[in-house]
């Protein structure tokens, strides 16, 4: 019997699909309300390159679908595809260099927030060649263990407007996908949160004084009319990282009532 994986239309282009299919395996694109391949009823596979990673970061998105895998799967994955050395683009040593610290930093920082906090196992390809390998194995495994049940589940859709105001809250230093849910229920209302003062901050569990404090400290801060060198190019190179991202929470929350 030949394995099966469904995969999201959206990684077409990847060229992942393209090398399962050469390995044999039976490919089934649909639009995945969560995670980008599905090997089994338990596992689901979120693929990252490391550019990736770092884009889902600043627009706030990896943390709130890290929340949605664990909802809704026992055997999530993480696969981290590329090395991070791969962030390193200087053409001497001297050049940008605390830029590059400050992506590998953030790198880092994720990876451990992942491993940590959300508890989800994190393997590592070098292409997309590997990565293709990993999932058939993957695949493999599952269908060796005759694990039983659709793989397709039927989620609900999550209400879009809702979803952004929770990537606004997630961008605060510190909070996370599921903080940022108790702020959301606590205040009502992004604008309701950023006006609260440190103590009804620090009242909300997972926020405590000190980060209450910081929370005040990025918003209430004036920043100066003229800003340095280092300062624009940094965001110069993180809004040229938001373009080249074009899936957005809204759009990797899509409908999906399909069960198979």
């Amino acid at each position: 019997m030949a394995i099966r994986i469904v995969v999201d239309e959206r990684e077409k282009n990847s060229r992942v699909p393209d090398l399962l299919k050469l390995m044999g395996v039976y490919v089934d694109y649909k639009q995945l309300t969560i995670g980008d391949y599905i090997v089994s009823s338990e596992t689901v596979i979120e693929r990252k390159t490391v550019y990736d990673l770092l884009n889902s970061v600043y627009d706030g998105r990896l943390f709130i679908q890290c929340s949605d895998i664990i909802k809704h799967y026992s055997k999530p994955i993480i696969v981290i595809e590329g090395n991070l050395t791969d962030l390193d683009t200087r053409e001497d040593i001297s050049s940008d260099s605390r830029l590059i610290v400050d992506k590998l930093r953030i790198a880092y920082e994720t990876l451990i927030k992942l491993a940590l906090d959300f508890r989800l196992p994190i393997l590592y390809t070098s292409s997309v060649y590997y990565t293709a390998e990993l999932l058939v194995l993957l695949a493999s495994n599952q269908f060796k263990s005759k694990n039983a049940g659709p793989l397709l589940k039927k989620i609900k859709k999550t209400n879009p407007f809702v979803t952004q105001q929770l990537y606004v809250l997630a961008s605060l230093p510190g909070i996370g996908s599921k903080v940022a849910v108790r702020l959301l229920e606590k205040f009502h209302s992004p604008r309701n949160v950023l006006n609260a003062s440190i103590a009804e901050l620090a009242r909300v569990p997972g926020i405590g004084n000190m980060r209450a404090e910081k929370i005040r400290k990025i918003l209430d801060t004036c920043v100066s009319p003229t800003m340095n060198t280092y300062t624009q190019k940094k965001l110069i190179m993180e809004n040229t990282d938001d373009e080249d991202t074009t899936t957005t929470f809204s759009s990797s929350s899509s409908s999906n009532d399909n069960s198979i």
